[in-house]
């Protein structure tokens, strides 16, 4: 674990360890799931617990080793506090977005980091648009932009089809929350990468756009 921030071990301690006890523990599981009828009820707490479970290893794995190459973008921009803050303001982004897509169906439910670690992902990508990424079926490194633009298509797409076991829309308002967050912590972005700002944005007009015309 050499060459971590603290502030990134610790977020990943926090989901290692609320997960196994989850993975042990169905009760414990079932009870601070992210679940629309539960948070509807009254268990709010859940919008926020819920993104410190994860269904198994594999899958706590994959939202950690995302938050391990992104994080540090973030950190040496911000700093950690800061840090921290765009990954609960993400998390519970997430979490709204689910509520606010899923709000009439009482039996929807939802577990994962996915939508903070998305966070930081966008967050980094607002902030170094010009990174290259890897991607497995891509043999040659990526702008950072494109690939973020991407995958908040696919996840429109995602969301529309309702596509795999996955939280599309959580994974969505993690990124509106990690972009947002970061325009507020350095409003000059809005001067000095005017277009990226716009381009980044683009696909979240395009969703909320067809939400309101009842396409998605």
């Amino acid at each position: 674990m050499y060459g971590i921030h603290y502030a990134t071990l610790a977020i990943m301690a926090a989901n290692v360890l609320v997960s196994l006890k989850g993975f042990n523990d169905m009760s414990f599981f079932e009870r601070y799931k992210f679940g629309v009828g539960a948070i509807n009820a009254g268990q709010k707490e859940r919008m926020l617990s819920s993104g410190f479970l994860h269904v198994d290893m594999a899958h706590l794995f994959f939202n950690m080793f995302t938050l391990y190459f992104f994080a540090d973008v973030v950190i040496t921009w911000f700093g950690p506090t800061k840090f921290v803050g765009i990954y609960f303001i993400s998390l519970l982004a997430g979490s709204l977005l689910a509520l606010f897509f899923h709000k009439n169906e009482p039996h929807y439910s939802a577990v994962g980091a996915s939508g903070a670690v998305t966070g930081i992902l966008y967050a980094a990508i607002l902030l170094q648009p010009d990174m290259r990424l890897g991607l497995l079926f891509i043999p040659i490194p990526v702008p950072a932009y494109v690939v973020g633009i991407g995958y908040l298509l696919y996840s429109i797409y995602g969301m529309k089809k309702r596509l795999g076991n996955i939280g599309h829309t959580a994974h969505f308002g993690g990124a509106i929350g990690g972009y947002i967050t970061v325009l507020i912590f350095k409003p000059d972005l809005l001067v000095t990468d005017t277009i990226m700002v716009i381009l980044l944005a683009v696909p979240i007009v395009i969703l909320f756009v067809m939400e309101k015309l009842g396409k998605i």
